[in-house]
Parts: C-alpha cells; structure tokens; sequence
C-alpha cells in the first residue's frame, strides 16, 4: 500500500463505537504518561522513563487489528504499547512505583514491562531489542495461525541484528509485523544524520513489502496494519510499516529537548493525533471524564499499594 492509499484509507468514516474506544485507548496513554511525569518530578517513580506522548496513534491503530493469539514485543517507551494491547493501567502504574501489585511485581520498572496474559512479550531496554524478540515468537507462531509484531524506533534501524532478523523472516516467511516508529531523533540525534537512505528501502532491499505512513492518524495506521497483519497471517512473510510521528516529549527525564528546531514541537502539536481524532470523532466528553476518573482513582491506588518483599524466595524468580 503506498503513502497516498493509507491517507485515502483514512477518510473512510468510522463506526462510532469503534472509533471511541480507540481514541479512549490513545488518551488513557497520554493521561497516563502525564501522570507518571508528574508522579516523577514527585520522587515517586525511580530510575528512569521514557515516555510515549505523541505517538499513541501507532501503538493503538496496530494493536487494534491483533487476535488472541498474536504477540507484541515493545521498545523502552512501551507504556503506550502495553496500554494499547489492554494491559491494565492500574497495574502498569504499580509497576513504574515499584510495588507488589505492578504486573511484574514491582521488580521490572518502566523499561522492562512483560505482562503474558496480555499477549506482550516484553519491552526492551536494548535498542532494537524488540526485533530479534519478534521475529522468535514468529518462528514459534507460524504453526498456530499468529502474528508477532515489533515496535522499535528509527535508531533501531542501523543495529545489525535488524538486518539480521528481517533477512530471517523473509527466508522462512515468518508471521511478523516490523513497525518503525520515525520519531525524527534517535535520542538527541536527527535520523537523518546517521541514516542514509530511507528508512523503509532497508526492508524493500530484502524484498519484504513496506510503506511509510502517517502515525499520527490512527485510522490510517489501522488500515495498514489490518493489511500486513492479514498477510502475516496468511503465509506470505513479513511487512514493513514506517510510521511518522514525533514524541512531544524529550528522550527521558533528564531532557528538555533543546535541540529541536524552532516551531517544530508546535507543528507536530497541530497533528496530535487526539485532537485529530476527537475532531473526526464529534462529542467525546463522556469519554473524557471516563478517563480522568480512573487515572485520578488509578494514582490513589497506586500510592497506597505495598511494596515488594525485599528478600524474595528461589520460587519468585521461578514463576516470575
């Protein structure tokens, strides 16, 4: 599919219903990156994070289209992931706050999220980590009808194993969705300034089908996902999706993102991707106040969840 059918694609009317509960999904992600920002400025959350604000569009539109038995394999800003495939908010949030409750018991933080039940494999702090990730669930997928997908940034790209892992799956036609997020930085670098080329050529080199999208309309990335995955799931091998987007934010905590070029930010802002779809969607109150209810119940909670033992037992480890 070129860039011209999936912006097409993209002025079909949704259904309604549909349409609420992803765009519901996309703003339970920004509420919920909002609210671990401020939770860390608080001290609340240690370590570090990386947050997802701005790009809810991919992860939401590609997760939209996945069955019960695919697998999703995430990169270090994969709290939009994981909240997308339907992992519960509150027990992501847990997590970030190192408590018992967290949906890895407190123990992953926000880099290493894995929640099984919720078909995601992992998030990677590695960069490119999801790639290699994928493609083996893919292996293990192809005799049970299942797609695997990763996400991963444009950084990811000029790792070795990403050349590596697609060279695989297109010689074993493995059931595998790469998903490229263009942020436009691979952390405070331009991607055009380590990459020569462009982004999806690398895939088109292998003869893996690819098309550059924009991530910021979610019914347009639902449309090409719908498609890749469906090819995936038929035995025709990977597909290669680069979606545009930008992360309203720095890299992690610690930047502020002046390397931005002037008005930058403030055009990317004109596309968010919420208000894009709030303006296709109508009267989206309801939703709105939904959310806001259970992100303010959802931080209640959080903060008076316990904390792990810090003597775990051999058992712990060994049912995770």
């Amino acid at each position: 599919m070129s860039r011209t059918q999936a912006s097409k694609a993209s002025e079909a009317a949704p259904d309604r219903e549909e349409a609420l509960e992803l765009y519901r999904r996309m703003l339970l992600i920004r509420r919920f990156e909002d609210t671990v920002q401020d939770l860390f400025l608080k001290g609340e959350v240690h370590g570090t994070t990386h947050l997802y604000s701005g790009q809810e569009a991919v992860a939401v539109g590609v997760c939209s289209v996945l069955g019960e038995h695919d697998r999703v394999a995430g990169t270090y800003r994969g709290h939009g992931h994981a909240l997308a495939l339907g992992v519960e908010a509150q027990g992501l949030l847990d997590e970030l706050l190192g408590r018992a409750t967290g949906v890895c018991g407190g123990r992953a933080g926000s880099m290493n999220v894995i929640d099984l039940e919720h078909r995601l494999i992992g998030c990677f702090g590695i960069v490119g980590g999801s790639i290699a990730a994928a493609t083996g669930a893919a292996l293990a997928l192809k005799r049970e009808g299942g797609v695997a997908v990763a996400f991963f940034g444009d950084g990811a790209i000029n790792q070795g194993y990403f050349h590596e892992c697609l060279n695989f799956a297109r010689v074993f036609r493995l059931p595998a969705v790469y998903v490229c997020e263009n942020n436009l930085y691979g952390e405070f670098t331009p991607y055009e300034q380590v990459t020569a080329g462009e982004i999806r050529a690398r895939a088109e080199t292998l003869d893996i089908p690819s098309q550059t999208i924009d991530g910021n309309d979610v019914w347009g990335v639902q449309t090409a996902a719908r498609e890749a995955v469906q090819r995936a799931r038929a035995g025709e091998g990977p597909c290669f999706i680069e979606a545009l987007t930008y992360r309203f934010v720095g890299h992690s905590r610690s930047d502020p993102g002046r390397y931005r070029k002037p008005g930058e930010l403030d055009s990317w802002r004109e596309r968010d991707p919420l208000i894009r779809a709030r303006d296709a969607i109508g009267d989206t109150e309801e939703v709105d106040q939904a959310v806001e209810a259970q992100i303010a119940q959802m931080i209640e909670n959080a903060l008076a969840a316990p904390f792990p033992s810090p003597d775990p037992n051999a058992r712990e480890y060994k049912d995770g």
